[in-house]
């Protein structure tokens, strides 16, 4: 299964694919659903819910100033405040009723 990027950001889909992270036949959804991620490599913001249903989640790390964040960042803004890739995987270790 290929990698799925979950998000509402252009910008965000082209930077993944100048860094190389994914080519332009990746699966591009702004809202995930457990089918979207089960199994799969996801890069993007996921509740931990559907994280732990994942492979793997990539998070692009950004270290937005508060006059940056809740708007939508051009490609060169995503490379100005690019901190760093770090993968997770998340393990659901307990069910509760």
């Amino acid at each position: 299964m290929g990698k799925v990027i979950v998000t509402r950001h252009p910008a965000l889909v082209d930077f993944l694919r100048e860094l190389g992270l994914v080519g332009e036949d990746a699966k591009v959804i702004s809202h995930a659903s457990p089918d979207d991620v089960r199994g799969r490599d996801v890069i993007g913001v996921l509740p931990l819910h559907l994280a732990s249903l994942a492979k793997s989640v990539t998070e692009v790390q950004l270290d937005l100033p508060p006059d940056a964040r809740g708007k939508e960042l051009s490609l060169e803004e995503m490379k100005k405040y690019f901190r760093g890739i770090k993968k997770y995987v998340v393990i659901e270790v307990e069910e509760r009723s």
